[in-house]
């Protein structure tokens, strides 16, 4: 017997893509329903991943920020303190005011709630165990349940000396050494955030060059950056073992070289992927198309069992809220009866808060050659950017990628300060089929940063003006 009445939509999780979901199906007027394990809404990214971790980001880079201050003669003092609980505080008041926005919006769009664990037993009914087991009637079912840290095979992750992001960002004191294993966002940003604060950091990846899906010149940028901050950075490194003691973690490694290193930290950090989270929730039984774990969807989210779609981490498209956003968006409105554009995932942002930030649209130059393409490129340095040099921010530079034949921009790729911000123009350039020559037609304010990507239009065909 079902315990509640038929719906619309019946939405699994609550994280990015599933109250995106939420949202949207009460603005159409559709009849929606979340089921949500965890006591809070926003999933990973809400309460353990992206606003979490940017928070603290924040308080590191301004951290830094102060400490630069001093040197340039804006304050007279001799150690700069800081109060890592108050810290943790501000990050945990950050998570809470975010968890109750998504229930405000909820209660907004007359979203049923109903919280427990979800198994799919039908394409049109769900079990949720909760204090009691219901059921729950839906004409369609959107699987939105998000992904989960994945350590490497052979170890044991206890989040106190071998940890995930989880352990990372719940530390009641900042360790005096950390071991980052991958070099993706999750490892480079966790690595700013403890070197600003102190800690002694040792990062390692698997793979020739740090943040291995960014461009290469940005990777390398990234790694002078780091290594002048102190980090100690090894690419081709293979971890051999990571022993816990009373200390702490006695990590053993090789590095490019073949060299067998040991270091012994305070805590070993595991940043080396994310597994979606499919098993157990029924889909097997029900004979839903998955490889890897992943689900397999068409370019309206629907998997091949008719009324069941799937968004975000749980299908292979980049792990990211935004995507996760925009699926939701346009699963919703396939089952609303109307025709969203298919996502153009060439077209996605990528954006890691690491200090300097790195951001990046499109096509890498390694990529976009592999892909046939003949290719020009242009690039600015930010040491060139009056508004860097006052902003005391000159790491970094803003490289497009052409199309040598008829300046098609192919990818944009940024290192730098606030370059999150900046990447909105490459995206939109990108979505509107500009070219390099349309795109360096429009001026930009100076002094302001921007200035970067317009001279790196302009740099494309040799003709930047401040260098």
């Amino acid at each position: 017997m079902s315990a509640q009445p038929p719906f619309d939509v019946a939405i699994i999780g609550a994280g990015p893509g599933g109250y995106v979901a939420a949202i949207r199906a009460g603005q159409l007027g559709l009849k929606a329903v979340v089921i949500e394990r965890d006591s809070r809404f926003g999933g990973t990214c809400t309460l353990r991943g992206c606003i979490p971790t940017k928070a603290l980001l924040r308080d590191a880079h301004l951290l830094h920020e102060v400490k630069k201050a001093v040197q340039q003669g804006l304050f007279k003092t001799n150690a700069i303190e800081f109060d890592f609980e108050k810290i943790q505080s501000r990050k945990n008041d950050i998570i809470g005011k975010s968890n109750k926005g998504i229930d405000y919006l909820f209660r907004k769009n007359k979203v049923t709630v109903v919280r427990g664990s979800a198994t799919v037993i039908s394409p049109n009914k769900v079990a949720v165990k909760g204090d009691t087991t219901s059921e729950i009637e839906a004409r369609t079912i959107i699987i939105a349940t998000g992904s989960e840290a994945k350590p490497l095979p052979g170890y044991t992750v206890d989040e106190q000396r071998i940890i995930t992001n989880v352990g990372a960002l719940d530390m009641t004191a900042v360790p005096q050494s950390l071991v980052v294993v991958g070099a993706g966002a999750v490892g480079v940003e966790f690595a700013s955030i403890y070197n600003a604060f102190g800690t002694k950091v040792t990062l390692l990846e698997a793979l020739p060059q740090l943040v291995p899906l960014e461009d290469e010149e940005v990777a390398k940028e990234l790694r002078r950056a780091f290594t002048r901050k102190g980090i100690d950075c090894y690419t081709s490194a293979r971890l051999e073992s990571a022993k816990t003691t009373d200390a702490g973690v006695e990590a053993v490694f090789v590095a490019d070289n073949g060299e067998r290193k040991t270091v012994l930290a305070d805590k070993l950090l595991m940043a080396t992927g994310r597994a979606p989270n499919t098993s157990g929730i029924g889909l097997e039984a029900l004979g839903v198309a998955m490889e890897r774990g992943y689900i397999k969807v068409d370019r309206y989210m629907q998997t091949n069992v008719p009324g069941i779609f799937a968004i975000g981490d749980v299908v292979p498209t980049p792990q990211l809220a935004h995507v996760a956003f925009q699926e939701g968006i346009v699963a919703v409105e396939k089952i609303a009866g109307k025709n969203p554009p298919a996502i153009n995932y060439l077209h996605v942002p990528n954006c890691t808060y690491c200090d300097p930030q790195i951001a990046s649209v499109g096509l890498t130059e390694a990529k976009a050659v592999a892909a046939g393409n003949k290719v020009k490129t242009g690039k600015f340095p930010f040491t060139a950017v009056a508004k860097a040099r006052i902003e005391d921010a000159t790491d970094g530079f803003v490289k497009i990628v052409a199309n040598e034949a008829d300046g098609e921009i192919l990818g944009v790729h940024m290192i730098g300060s606030g370059v999150t911000e900046l990447i909105g123009e490459g995206v939109t350039a990108m979505g509107l089929e500009g070219a390099v020559a349309d795109m360096a037609q429009l001026i930009h304010a100076h002094p302001t940063l921007s200035e970067s990507v317009h001279e790196a239009l302009e740099a494309v065909f040799g003709a930047a003006i401040h260098i």
